[in-house]
């Protein structure tokens, strides 16, 4: 196991995954409480990107490297995935998702911040073989 992610830009990651883990969790917990009949698929789809979001958060504050790099590429995919069914087959998401249209409903957001996990783990690798401070 890595060291935790106290500082810098690591500690900013945490933040915005936690954030998306709380805001994707109440969002599928409502749907589904209240109208999951209406779009089952959609909201199922949301309490499993809020689940990518809780253990992605938790991976990178204690710096559980694979694990954080499994779940970004999980999330990468699923934002790929049904974004690209959401426009392809709109019928087939009646609700949307956290994921439907690229993450279009949280500016796009969902789309870009497995890119920057991916890149900031992907950087913290090479300080830590190298040496350099992070």
């Amino acid at each position: 196991m890595s060291a935790q992610v106290t500082s810098g830009p690591g500690r900013v990651l945490v933040a915005v995954y936690g954030v998306f883990a709380l805001a994707a969790t109440a969002r599928a917990a409502v749907q589904i409480a209240t109208r999951f009949g209406e779009a089952p698929l959609a909201y199922l789809l949301s309490a499993f990107a809020a689940v990518v979001y809780i253990l992605l958060t938790v991976a990178l504050a204690r710096g559980e490297r694979r694990l954080a790099l499994t779940a970004c590429v999980v999330e990468l995919s699923g934002v790929l995935i049904v974004g690209t069914l959401s426009l392809v087959d709109s019928a087939a998401f009646p609700h949307a998702t956290v994921w439907s249209g690229y993450g279009a409903g949280y500016l796009f957001v969902p789309l870009v911040l497995p890119i920057l996990g991916l890149f900031w783990l992907r950087r913290r690798a090479v300080v830590t073989r190298t040496g350099e401070s992070d």
